[in-house]
């Protein structure tokens, strides 16, 4: 059985190609690909190159980890059933090709207990599930920011989940492409922000200097939680850290706890996934779709449509 996915043969080589499955057994699950979504973060580290090391990394390998799909195929006692709309948070199951990620194909082969049901409402918009998921860890791990650092996908999910937990933030931009689109909050520029007493500041852009900029702004005994990715190391004067009592915190990984609220608050009408998905492309197009949204500002998620491969 094979599957045709995007590929990472090294870093600034992408190109869709044709690759076995592992065969699957009775206990394995069988997802055809609706759409798979683009991460501008660790995607773009792999691409460039800058992907620090870890376990399970390197080339030839398949990225993705935002992807919706049908089950085609699934064990009796899953719960699963032909047509299902399901959550797939990526797949290793390309044989030599490595699937550290590997959600950016047509067809994948999974463990059930992997996948999670979604409401047909969703489909497009489920690629966010990922995404919203590590907004909520990053948010719960913290006491509820105040400030939000960054207005691309990651930061706007922040700010709309701080909203639904009763929270007010103010969210921090420099790029005039993504001032627009706020919901019940305010988008300033840095430096025209004169406040300096915020209880805990939760940074989504990655930013490498972040921490000096962001200690300017915060109350003493405040927190300043670290939610992006950073390729590069971080530094900080420390005189300001010592005179707050600064507290630096970071945001790993979301789990399943993380996912199961971001579900629930989109059932209860707390949290809307619209508007997030800026830039869509047919699957085969991968080259040009995952160069759009590495280097387009405007871009806030590009999402690969694989339903002409079904």
């Amino acid at each position: 059985m094979d599957t045709t996915a995007v590929v990472f043969a090294a870093p600034g080589r992408l190109a869709l190609e044709v690759l076995p499955l592992i065969p699957p057994d009775g206990a394995s699950a069988l997802v055809d690909v609706c759409f798979s979504g683009i991460s501008t973060g660790t995607e773009r580290l792999l691409w460039t190159g800058d992907m620090p090391a870890f376990p399970g990394m390197g080339y030839p390998l398949v990225p993705g980890y935002e992807t919706v799909g049908r089950v085609s195929r699934a064990p009796s006692h899953s719960g699963l059933h032909e047509g299902d709309l399901v959550f797939v948070p990526g797949a290793s199951c390309y044989g030599a090709v490595r699937g550290l990620f590997g959600g950016a194909a047509s067809r994948i082969a999974t463990a059930p207990a992997k996948l999670v049901k979604i409401d047909e409402s969703l489909l497009e918009s489920g690629t966010m599930l990922a995404l919203a998921a590590t907004a909520h860890h990053a948010v719960k791990l913290a006491r509820l920011p105040d400030l939000i650092v960054g207005h691309g996908a990651l930061g706007r999910l922040a700010a709309r989940i701080v909203i639904a937990l009763g929270g007010s933030p103010t969210v921090w931009e420099t790029d005039d492409q993504r001032m627009g689109g706020a919901k019940s909050y305010r988008v300033v520029q840095p430096n025209l922000d004169e406040r300096r007493d915020y209880g805990c500041i939760l940074d989504a852009s990655g930013d490498t200097q972040i921490i000096d900029r962001a200690m300017k702004h915060l109350a003493r005994h405040g927190e300043i939680v670290l939610a992006g990715f950073y390729s590069e190391p971080l530094h900080f004067v420390f005189p300001p850290a010592f005179m707050r009592e600064a507290t630096l915190r970071i945001a790993a990984q979301w789990d399943q706890a993380d996912l199961t609220a971001v579900l629930d608050l989109v059932s209860a009408g707390k949290l809307s996934l619209d508007g997030l998905v800026t830039h869509r492309s047919p699957a085969a197009d991968a080259p040009v779709a995952y160069e759009t949204a590495f280097t387009h500002p405007g871009c806030l998620k590009m999402v690969l449509d694989w339903r002409t491969f079904q």
